[in-house]
C-alpha cells in the first residue's frame, strides 16, 4: 500500500510578512551569518534561537581545513544554548544561510540531516515542538511548527 508524506509548512514571500519577534530572529541570524567561518565553502549560515524566557541566542557555522572538524550553525548554536541554559526551552530556530556571493535566486536554505535529527533530539527532549524558519539572503521565509515535519521517519531514544 502506497501512502503519501504531507508536509504542513508556512511561506512567506518576504520577511516583512513575519510578526516582530520573527523578524527579530530573521535579523539575528542575518548578522550571526556574517561572522561565519566558512573559508572553504563560501557558504555562510546563521542562526538565531529564541528561549522560553524571552532571550535571543545566535550563532554560525565554523568550518575546518579537516572538514569533518567543522560545525553547522545550527548545531553550533544549540549545543552552546543547552550548555549555558539547559532547563530552558526553545521556541523558535531561524536559518539563514547561502553562498558567501548572494544571489536573488538563491531559495529559502533548510537544515542538513545532522542538524535535523540534532534538532529532533531537542523537541524531544523538551516534549514540546519547536517553530523552525529557514531563509536565504532574499527574505523568502519557510516556516514548519516541528522538525517532525522535515523528518519524517526519524529516528529517536524510542528505538534504543
Amino acid at each position: 500500500m502506497k501512502k503519501d508524506i504531507q508536509i504542513g509548512y508556512e511561506y512567506f514571500k518576504n520577511s516583512s510578512e513575519l510578526s516582530d519577534i520573527e523578524q527579530q530572529l530573521f535579523e539575528r541570524a542575518k548578522q550571526a551569518r556574517e561572522n561565519a567561518y566558512a573559508p572553504y565553502s563560501q557558504f555562510l549560515v546563521g542562526c538565531a534561537v529564541l528561549l522560553e524566557n524571552g532571550d535571543i541566542y545566535s550563532g554560525n557555522n565554523q568550518e575546518n581545513a579537516a572538514f569533518p572538524s567543522g560545525l553547522c550553525a545550527e548545531r553550533t548554536t544549540l549545543f552552546w544554548v543547552a550548555a549555558n541554559f539547559p532547563n530552558e526551552k526553545i521556541k523558535k530556530i531561524f536559518v539563514v544561510g547561502g553562498p558567501k556571493d548572494f544571489s536573488e535566486k538563491n531559495p529559502p536554505i533548510p537544515p542538513c540531516g545532522a542538524c535535523r535529527q540534532s534538532l529532533l533530539e531537542f523537541e524531544t527532549k523538551q516534549n514540546e515542538n519547536i517553530d523552525l524558519y529557514f531563509s536565504s539572503m532574499n527574505e523568502e521565509v519557510i516556516k514548519v511548527q516541528s522538525i517532525k515535519d522535515l523528518l519524517p521517519f526519524s529516528f529517536d531514544a524510542t528505538f534504543l
